[in-house]
């Protein structure tokens, strides 16, 4: 009898072999010491993006009443005060013990792997800004305004006329990004939202950065690709300038006050293609007067604000002291 050829059965998907499982996220303490080891001081912070110890000072704590410094301030109160109302300044760690936010933040992998013993439930990590080595900055363009930031930044920069070198960029959750630059060492950069254009954030001293690799309720932060290997940019010159707080400054308390004043509004006034002409008159009637060298700064400061690059703004005012027979 013939035989036909059996065909060969489909394979079974239910004895087919599992796909392997996908690999498990690495913890934050990984990425945390990962940032550590290049000099980053790091924290815990929990799902909420906030750093993830309690304050030990918090009524709510376990231990907040009965902590040392609590106990040295209640005991030197009134008897009828309530707890802790001796302490008149915060304490930022100088108790000794964790929970104090981006003051607990260290590079220090023992100090780092004690602080997340103490924050088991971590699942990301904050970069402390405003410290050695890097004096990090951070820019977060958020996506939240609806207004296409990156644009904005961009737009910064060309009407400051400074870069925007290659750096580090951490892409978040929302779709928005930070961009990380180190600082100079005497420049305390404050952290503020919105005041360069809507959706451009500033951390500075005091704040922190979400790490690459933490995982928050809306999803994980992650490097852009293409930066993992590259350090902190220089911030450069004239948007460091931009992001530090204006000098506090005050017109010449003696004779030309009233002349100074004007001069100086005379230049914050100047419309676009006219800064440096009025840069110049200004200057030349300051020296004419006898106040070039005192009103100097403030001529310069002007003339910054008004968007003049300093270079040019420099150029304008030597010109205008030697014009006026005078040496800058």
């Amino acid at each position: 009898m013939a035989t036909t050829a059996r065909k060969p059965s489909a394979p079974d998907p239910a004895s087919a072999p599992a796909p392997a499982p996908a690999p498990a996220p690495a913890p934050a303490l990984t990425h945390a010491l990962t940032a550590a080891a290049r000099g980053l001081a790091v924290i815990p912070l929990s799902l909420t993006k906030h750093p993830a110890l309690r304050s030990p000072h918090h009524p709510a704590s376990h231990d907040g009443t009965n902590h040392p410094v609590a106990r040295r301030a209640n005991d030197t109160a009134p008897p009828d005060a309530a707890p802790d109302t001796a302490r008149r300044q915060p304490c930022r760690g100088e108790c000794g013990a964790f929970g104090h936010g981006v003051y607990d933040a260290s590079s220090d992998p023992a100090r780092i792997r004690d602080l997340f013993a103490a924050a088991p439930r971590a699942t990301g990590y904050g970069i402390a800004c405003g410290v050695p080595p890097h004096h990090l900055i951070g820019v977060d363009l958020d996506t939240k305004t609806g207004t296409d930031t990156l644009a904005a930044l961009r737009e910064l920069a060309r009407r400051h006329r400074f870069p925007l070198p290659a750096t580090v960029v951490v892409l978040t959750p929302s779709g928005g990004r930070h961009l990380w630059f180190s600082g100079p060492p005497d420049a305390a950069v404050p952290n503020s939202a919105g005041r360069l254009a809507p959706g451009i954030d500033i951390r500075g001293t005091g704040g922190y950065l979400i790490g690459p690799g933490s995982r928050t309720h809306h999803g994980t932060y992650a490097l852009a690709p293409g930066t993992a290997r590259l350090a902190p940019a220089p911030c450069p010159l004239p948007f460091l300038r931009l992001l530090l707080p204006p000098p506090r400054r005050t017109p010449p308390p003696s004779r030309g006050r009233h002349t100074a004043h004007g001069l100086v509004r005379f230049v914050l006034d100047a419309p676009e293609g006219q800064r440096n002409t009025r840069l110049f008159w200004a200057a030349c009637r300051a020296y004419e007067s006898g106040l070039g060298p005192t009103l100097h700064a403030l001529l310069l400061d002007a003339a910054l604000t008004t968007g003049l690059p300093l270079p040019e703004a420099r150029s304008t005012l030597m010109s205008a002291a030697r014009a006026t027979g005078h040496h800058p």
